[in-house]
């Protein structure tokens, strides 16, 4: 690369967006190569679907409220940009789910990893599932496991194992909710592989469930308080990580407020031009952005057609604060979920002053319900005040809530969900040999590849500046 500067444009600045742009600083220039990066973002804020909102002592977060303390990229992130003291952990008195069945909140069985039971006792004490519907599910302790490596979808998978109850009362909710998909659309390899793997190895789901708790266990490299709780978020919210990640990213040139609308490319470089008609030129491109808005950036380029296949779901979250003294329902828990055949507007409600202690004064209450999910679309063109009402009839329905709210804020999150379908890795793999040869230096990283979570798309981010530097190093 000798001394001449290089030029990175990195498009979208959402948590994918600001990972990359991390990395790559810190790669280049442990390096000592020259390097110019630009970071580019439509909106007024970083950050993407991260939000942390401060209202009257209360912690709402708009967009998610946490991450998997198991992920160890986001660990490391926090390490090293010395968050780690800033990590809290979920209320240890709080472990109980819910699911919602015949309009009853059940206690969700002890032993269910990932919507799995691994404890044969509370499985059979459940009412979630029929008498005959446990005995089907014990069979996956019999059942062969199946040959071939072709992909399948998540529900057909869980079906062929544990049978139809145990998908539609308890995994369904359980893990669509990460997607807010349709199980029976959702492409098993890109959602849960873990699953697909634990079959070959163990045979039987259930068996390489338990196998996998133990190993769980002793996962190395976790701070002690991410080995007592499943989740974790920052002290001062989620938004923590996004600020402090804009602060070391100075003095990286950073735009905001206005999109890239075209991209070309000449022998030599790449063009953009932006909303507001400001040009610039970069020798690589680290696309963050969602798959279809990158796809309608280079519609000539064949082989991104494929991205305009991924569907995005809506969703909206919708905070409610209350007194504590007008809420009689027992908060022992942290919320519940609502399976697809329930017929209710919300999917989920989590409980969020009860999970997360630090996040309401003394004397309130904070409830966050969920809506929207694939086939579930109905919602997005009600008014604030009908989607309200329905979010409020169903809390009363639930949990017996009838006392007007001090405040509620609702947050519309469009086109945000993306869904995996059948197959989705193996077009991933086909596109990105392609974008290697007829556009060098692109780079795809984003929630619609690989994983939708906040340490999925750190571990995006950071393998796309790995990506570009090598390429960087070629040129």
């Amino acid at each position: 690369m000798g001394g001449i500067r290089k030029k990175i444009a990195i498009v979208g600045g959402g948590i994918t967006g600001l990972s990359a742009a991390y990395y790559a600083k810190k790669l280049f220039a442990e390096h000592h190569i020259p390097v110019d990066l630009t970071l580019i973002e439509k909106s007024e804020q970083l950050g993407g679907k991260i939000r942390t909102r401060h209202r009257d002592g209360f912690v709402i977060e708009q967009g998610p409220d946490s991450f998997m303390s198991r992920k160890l990229p986001i660990i490391a992130l926090t390490r090293e940009l010395g968050l780690e003291d800033e990590l809290t952990a979920t209320n240890p008195k709080a472990k109980t789910n819910y699911i919602l069945h015949k309009g009853r909140l059940h206690r969700m069985p002890l032993g269910l990893v990932l919507g799995i039971p691994t404890e044969v006792a509370p499985f059979i004490k459940t009412g979630l599932i029929s008498p005959i519907g446990k005995a089907r599910a014990a069979f996956d302790l019999l059942l062969p496991k199946k040959k071939g490596v072709k992909d399948e979808s998540l529900g057909s998978f869980i079906e062929r194992r544990l049978g139809k109850e145990v998908l539609e009362h308890i995994t369904e909710p359980l893990l669509a909710g990460i997607y807010a998909g349709d199980t029976g659309a959702l492409s098993l390899k890109a959602t849960f592989p873990q699953f697909h793997e634990l079959e070959q190895k163990h045979r039987s789901l259930i068996l390489g469930m338990l196998s996998g708790k133990k190993r769980t266990r002793e996962t190395k490299g976790l701070p002690e308080i991410a080995r007592n709780s499943m989740f974790l978020t920052y002290k001062g919210g989620l938004e923590t990580l996004v600020n402090r990640l804009t602060e070391v990213l100075q003095p990286t040139k950073v735009i905001t407020s206005q999109g890239v609308v075209e991209i070309a490319r000449d022998e030599q470089e790449y063009h953009l031009r932006l909303e507001q008609g400001l040009e610039m030129k970069a020798d690589g491109l680290i696309m963050a952005l969602p798959a279809y808005q990158t796809a309608e950036l280079m519609p000539d380029l064949p082989a991104l057609k494929w991205l305009k296949k991924i569907p995005y779901v809506s969703v909206a979250n919708i905070v409610l604060a209350f007194n504590q003294e007008d809420i009689a329902f027992p908060l022992d828990g942290s919320g519940f979920v609502v399976p697809r055949g329930e017929g209710r507007t919300i999917t989920a409600c989590t409980w969020t002053s009860s999970k997360w202690l630090h996040t309401v004064p003394k004397g309130k209450i904070l409830l966050r319900t969920y809506v929207g999910r694939a086939g579930a679309q109905e919602w997005v063109p009600l008014t604030d005040g009908q989607l309200l009402a329905k979010v409020r009839s169903d809390l009363k329905e639930i949990m017996g809530i009838t006392a007007e709210p001090i405040f509620h804020e609702i947050t519309r999150l469009k086109q945000s969900m993306p869904q995996y379908p059948v197959g989705h890795l193996e077009q991933l793999k086909k596109l990105r040999e392609e974008l290697i040869c007829e556009r060098p230096g692109i780079f795809l990283c984003g929630a619609g590849y690989q994983g939708v979570g906040i340490p999925d798309c750190i571990q995006q981010g950071k393998q796309a500046a790995e990506q570009m530097f090598k390429y960087m190093k070629s040129l």
